[in-house]
C-alpha cells in the first residue's frame, strides 16, 4: 500500500513536469533528484570502504545542470574538467593507496547518476522530445509494474540470484510485454489526440519502430535495475535509502531510468542524423 500511495503522488507530479513545466523548472527538478540520488550513491560508496569527496561531487553535479541549462554544448567538456578536479582534490586529501579509487568512484557517480538525469530536460528541447520522454517513462513504469506482478505470481526461474534474488525470467518476460503494450497504447493515444488537433504528443514513426524502441528501452531499464542492485549488494545494503515509502531510496526508484535515458538520447540523435 505504501508503494502504491507513493506512486499515486509522484507519477502525476512527474507527468506535469514533463508535459507543462518550463525548461528551467525541469532542470531544477531533475537536478534536485540527481543530488539526492547522488548522495545515496556516495553513501553506498562509503559503505564499501571508500571516501570520495562528497561535497565536491555534489557541487560538480549542480554545476553540470547549470552548464546544461545555459551552455549545453559545454556539457561533455565540463565532465572532463570534473574528472581532473576530483583527481586533484583526492590527491590532496585521500591516503595514497585510495587516491585513484576515491576519485574514480566520485567521477563514476557523475556519469552514472548526474549525466543521465541531465538528459531528461534536454530531451524536451529536441524535436518531438517531450513525446519521446513520456514514451520512455510509460514504457519503464509499465515494465516495472508488470514485472512485479508477473514475477510474484508465476516467477520460478531466477534471473540473477546473487544480484537480485527476487527477479525471475518470467518477470522479465512480463516486463517486456508490459512495456510493448503500454508503448503501443501511448502511440495510439497520440494518434487520437492528433486527429483532435493536439499535435505535440504525435508519434510519427510507424508502429514497428515504437515496438523496437519499447524493447530496447525495456532491456536497458532491466539492466539498469540489476546494475544498481550490484552496487547495493557490494556495499552490503538492501536499499539505497528510505526517502520514498515502499520504494526505498531515490536511487532505487530511478535506477532503470539511468540507463534507459542515455539509450533514448543517443537513439534520437542517431535517427536525426539519418
Amino acid at each position: 500500500m505504501k508503494r502504491i500511495l507513493t506512486a499515486v503522488i509522484l507519477i502525476p507530479l512527474v507527468l506535469a513536469l514533463v508535459l507543462w513545466a518550463p525548461l528551467w523548472l525541469q532542470m531544477l527538478a531533475a537536478g534536485a533528484i540527481a543530488e539526492l540520488a547522488l548522495y545515496e550513491y556516495l553513501a553506498l560508496a562509503d559503505a564499501s570502504g571508500k571516501r570520495s569527496p562528497r561535497w565536491l561531487v555534489l557541487l560538480c553535479c549542480a554545476v553540470l545542470f547549470a552548464v546544461a541549462y545555459w551552455i549545453p554544448l559545454f556539457l561533455l567538456p565540463a565532465i572532463g574538467i570534473f574528472a581532473l578536479v576530483l583527481l586533484a582534490v583526492c590527491s590532496l586529501r585521500s591516503p595514497l593507496d585510495q587516491v585513484l579509487s576515491d576519485a574514480a568512484l566520485g567521477f563514476f557517480g557523475l556519469i552514472y547518476v548526474a549525466f543521465p538525469l541531465v538528459l531528461a530536460p534536454l530531451l524536451t528541447t529536441q524535436e518531438s522530445g517531450t513525446a519521446q520522454l513520456l514514451f520512455l517513462l510509460v514504457v519503464v513504469w509499465a515494465g516495472d509494474i508488470t514485472a512485479l506482478y508477473v514475477g510474484s505470481l508465476w516467477g520460478r526461474h531466477k534471473m540473477a540470484p546473487i544480484l537480485s534474488p527476487k527477479k525471475t525470467w518470467e518477470g522479465a518476460a512480463g516486463s517486456m510485454l508490459g512495456s510493448i503494450a503500454a508503448g503501443l497504447g501511448l502511440v495510439a493515444c497520440g494518434s487520437i489526440l492528433y486527429r483532435r488537433g493536439i499535435a505535440h504528443l504525435l508519434y510519427a514513426q510507424p508502429w514497428w519502430y515504437w515496438v523496437g524502441m519499447a524493447i530496447l528501452l525495456n532491456i536497458a531499464a532491466q539492466i539498469g535495475d540489476l546494475l544498481e542492485s550490484a552496487i547495493k549488494r557490494g556495499a552490503g545494503l538492501k536499499n539505497s535509502g528510505s526517502l520514498l515509502p515502499g520504494h526505498g531510496g531515490i536511487l532505487d526508484r530511478i535506477d532503470a531510468l539511468l540507463l534507459a535515458l542515455p539509450v533514448l538520447w543517443y537513439a534520437l540523435l542517431f535517427r536525426q542524423s539519418y
